[in-house]
């Protein structure tokens, strides 16, 4: 007996590119690396640039291997959310972006493959988009994994000119509306013991505290319910726990706080916080009931971003 063809999507049919649609999509969710800059020390940081810090910059450390014929300095945001630009001068320098216009599915080739564009392209020249190769280099291969970013945060997008130059005025009406929009922000510095990378933005009523960090999601999950049964999921007086988004593979817990006080005002309460935590990361036991009631509140909280 023949096979039947019932279950056979009619070619050209609403089904049949139904199931092409779905089968694109499979492939191309394939084919996006969920945490991209895994393995690498600036991590967190990396994914902070990318996603929610408007305005810093930092020098990178090539890898040998690079050959590197001019320095490369990594950005927010370009001019035009373009992906890199040589800006000329005695000594050119690359700039490569995190925030770009058009968005690859692996982050850390699209940076590498903008780092290597800066070597070779004319100072003056910018690169709109990346087209990284599959299975080409990616940003462990041209950066020396091991190295943190040395940042500068930036208030404003003046760095966007270079010093001693006058821009024209469709620039400079560029920059004054680029920094009309952007929000005061600083990363705490925690010392060397600390983990992750805690980033404090002034939002107006509230300012908040965006903490990347580089622990398996389920396992900090885990410890953030330890800390809100127990208590201790604040900062101290004036704070308050928000909830946390996912990105590039990474839990980010977020808390809320009182914009009227410095961001060097958080500093210690960020790192008391910060030892909770890790004690409650290196508990074994089983959750408690209670414990159990906040894991599910703190998880139907949680937006995942990318």
């Amino acid at each position: 007996m023949g096979k039947s063809k019932r279950n056979s999507p009619k070619p050209g049919g609403n089904r049949a590119q139904r199931l092409a649609e779905r089968k694109a999509a499979l492939e191309q969710a394939a084919q996006v690396v969920t945490r991209p800059f895994e393995g690498l020390a600036a991590e967190c940081d990396l994914v902070a640039l990318r996603e929610f810090v408007p305005s810093a910059t930092a020098t990178l450390k090539l890898a040998p291997e690079v050959a590197a014929e001019r320095s490369v300095v990594l950005a927010t945001v370009l001019p035009g959310a373009v992906a890199a630009l040589v800006r000329a001068g005695d000594q050119p320098t690359g700039y490569v972006a995190t925030q770009v216009q058009f968005q690859g599915d692996d982050p850390a080739a699209d940076l590498a493959a903008a780092i290597l564009w800066t070597q070779s392209a004319e100072p003056g020249d910018s690169l709109t988009s990346v087209e990284s190769v599959a299975g080409g280099p990616r940003l462990a291969d041209v950066i020396d994994p091991g190295a943190a970013l040395d940042l500068v945060v930036h208030q404003d997008f003046d760095w966007w000119v270079p010093e001693g130059v006058t821009p024209d005025p469709q620039v400079a009406a560029t920059i004054e509306q680029a920094k009309q929009a952007i929000m005061p922000s600083a990363r705490l510095e925690l010392g060397v013991d600390s983990v992750g990378a805690a980033w404090w933005v002034d939002a107006g009523e509230k300012a908040h505290v965006r903490w990347v960090r580089p622990e398996n999601e389920d396992d900090l999950m885990l410890a953030l319910a330890r800390l809100h049964a127990s208590g201790g999921l604040h900062m101290g007086e004036g704070s308050r726990f928000a909830g946390s988004f996912r990105t590039h593979g990474l839990l980010v817990p977020v808390f809320d706080l009182d914009p009227e006080r410095h961001p060097s005002e958080w500093t210690a309460p960020a790192a008391e916080f910060g030892a909770r935590l890790l004690a409650a990361l290196g508990t074994d036991a089983p959750l408690t009931s209670e414990e159990r009631r906040s894991r599910d509140g703190l998880r139907s909280r949680q937006v995942t971003l990318r």
